[in-house]
């Protein structure tokens, strides 16, 4: 499906170098009134990476961030997955420190379209606000965006409720709309003890007998650190590949290119906190593995995967992580364990909170028929996506 890691590092995305596209005061402010913001337009991957210092002290000070702006996560992603000519980074600088980021990149599907770095395997989009001066930086990333946006509509996908992306949203001067996105399951960062405490009775002693299972059987978990991640990674993706096979895998993660990004994201992501990849071991042998991403609010196991042997003696894998997530998040001061994108039954078992994201279509007043028709292309899939699934409720219950 993606050519050699090799090949990929040798065709790295080359493009014309930073274009800076204005300088302005804040829209609430004379120039005289403070530092004024200048924006850098990056489209250059080389530029990128050298983003990494000031990027992540943006991140750090962005309180709504998720794990997937993490610039580890972001530069990873576009070395695997970047097309050659479409970077465009949005850079608002107050004086010399990074305020606010936007990370896009320019694709035809037909029409021109501005879309979040992180594709489809990023759970999260947003833009990143420096906590000291939002509502400014906002008024000034919505500045450049507009700038940036003269051929093509700004389309940020998977943008979880009360990001930044919701305050560009909000002082958008032209065309926009909002439309649900993918449903999201969320805990709170407690204790094991507490999150069985929101199931009845019934349930939590029968997951109760579940943990104690794992304990005679005598799993033990461990981090892994930081220089053993490429390994560790192999090992994660074969027992993810083994879990499923037969089952129907979503084919990218068993890419060499889904693994190159993992490797470096995590590795880097690891060193900063934000990532931590756990190994449960029987028997001395590596029966599971989990990644778990992790920002200042929320953290999220992203990818797991479990040898056939622990189904074969029962083992109830998911109350597994979950103990795992929530005994280390309950000591972090993060608020939100999140199962992150999906629906499946098994998150339902734990009494999540229910989370749409949303789909955020921004475009200048003369783009309004191109912000019409992705609409319109959206309503097609959703209704076609019920068709399907009343059809296969029909078939099965034929």
């Amino acid at each position: 499906m993606a050519a050699e890691s090799s090949a990929r590092t040798a065709a790295a995305p080359t493009a014309p170098p930073v274009t800076h596209l204005r300088v302005f005061a804040p829209l609430s402010a004379s120039r005289a009134s403070g530092p004024v913001f200048t924006t850098e337009l990056c489209r250059d991957a080389g530029r990128f990476a050298e983003l990494a210092p000031a990027w992540n002290e943006l991140y750090r000070c962005s309180r709504t961030a998720t794990p997937f702006q993490s610039h580890a996560w972001l530069h990873s992603w576009w070395l695997s997955y970047g097309n050659r000519r479409g970077l465009r980074v949005v850079l608002v600088r107050r004086g010399t420190k990074l305020v606010a980021a936007a990370p896009l990149m320019l694709v035809h599907r037909p029409l021109p379209v501005l879309v979040q770095l992180g594709g489809s395997i990023s759970d999260f989009s947003d833009v990143l606000l420096h906590d000291d001066c939002t509502e400014a930086a906002a008024a000034a990333l919505a500045t450049s965006l507009a700038g940036l946006a003269r051929t093509a509509v700004i389309d940020l996908r998977e943008v979880r409720p009360g990001a930044a992306a919701e305050r560009i949203f909000a002082c958008w001067a032209g065309p926009r709309r909002k439309l649900d996105d993918s449903l999201c399951l969320e805990l709170p960062g407690v204790p094991m003890d507490e999150l069985l405490g929101r199931l009845t009775s019934s349930r939590a002693q029968r997951a109760r007998a579940k943990l104690r299972k794992l304990d005679a059987l005598g799993i033990e978990e461990r981090v892994v650190p930081k220089d053993e991640i490429p390994a560790a990674i192999g090992r994660l993706l074969e027992l993810h590949r083994l879990q499923w096979r037969g089952r129907g895998v979503t084919p990218e993660h068993l890419s060499p290119r889904f693994a190159d990004h993992l490797i470096r994201s995590v590795r880097s992501m690891t060193e900063y906190g934000d990532a931590r990849l756990t190994e449960f071991r029987l028997s001395g042998a590596v029966v599971a593995a989990d990644l778990t991403l992790m920002s200042g609010l929320l953290e999220g196991g992203y990818l797991y995967g479990a040898d056939p042997v622990l189904r074969a003696r029962k083992v109830d894998v998911a109350s597994m992580l979950l103990r795992s997530g929530a005994r280390r998040i309950s000591t972090s001061g993060r608020a939100t364990l999140s199962m992150l994108r999906g629906d499946e039954p098994y998150k339902h078992h734990w009494r999540p909170e229910t989370v749409r994201n949303q789909r955020l279509l921004l475009a200048r007043p003369y783009l309004a028929p191109s912000l019409r028709l992705l609409v319109g292309l959206a309503a097609g899939r959703d209704r076609a996506a019920v068709l399907v699934k009343r059809l296969r409720a029909g078939g099965a219950g034929g």
